[in-house]
């Protein structure tokens, strides 16, 4: 934008338009406003919540934390759901281990690192993990190593063996497994 006369009132004026133009794009209306929640509000979406799937403390935290709830409703929204049963990391811990071994194929170790990410306590990982019965256990190891070997492509046996044990050590499955099975297969 190019203006042809330079008086200081006229130069003056058009900062002060576009200053004025500047402030609408900052101050524009409608602002987004967040949304707010009463605590009554707040507690029956968090039972919601909890009650489509299972969820450990610190999700819930998270969760209150985006609605923009202040620390002591945050408090007393958790209390109420642990008193009424729809918040239990015990429970949470053991749903979680069961589908991620039965759905992802994770391992003990990888099971193990995501709990711990989710702030549970070992006693809870300890109880949840020893729901997995051991033979089950080795069945999987034993079927996911064998469908991957399957599938890969390589033909270097060296290059092979690592995209293998790469690939079960990523999913958490114990070196001592992975490397006894892979020396198994691929020889």
């Amino acid at each position: 934008m190019h203006f042809t006369y330079t008086s200081t009132m006229d130069l003056g004026f058009m900062f002060f338009i576009r200053l004025v133009n500047l402030s609408i794009v900052i101050f524009g209306l409608p602002m987004h406003t967040k949304k707010t929640y009463t605590l009554q509000e707040a507690t029956k979406k968090l039972e919601h919540y909890c009650a489509y799937q299972e969820r450990c403390h610190q999700e819930v935290r998270q969760k209150l934390e985006t609605m923009h709830m202040i620390p002591e409703a945050i408090d007393m929204i958790v209390v109420h759901l642990l008193k009424h049963n729809f918040l239990n990391e015990e429970r949470f811990a053991k749903t979680f281990v069961s589908g991620k071994f039965k759905i992802k194929k994770w391992g003990r170790s990888r099971l193990t690192y995501e709990l711990k990410k989710k702030d549970i306590s070992k006693v809870n990982i300890n109880q949840a993990l020893a729901e997995i019965e051991n033979t089950e256990y080795v069945e999987v190891f034993n079927a996911l190593a064998e469908k991957k070997v399957q599938s890969i492509k390589e033909t270097n046996v060296f290059k092979k063996k690592k995209k293998l044990i790469d690939y079960l050590l990523y999913r958490g499955w114990e070196m001592h497994l992975v490397y006894e099975k892979a020396n198994e297969l691929i020889k």
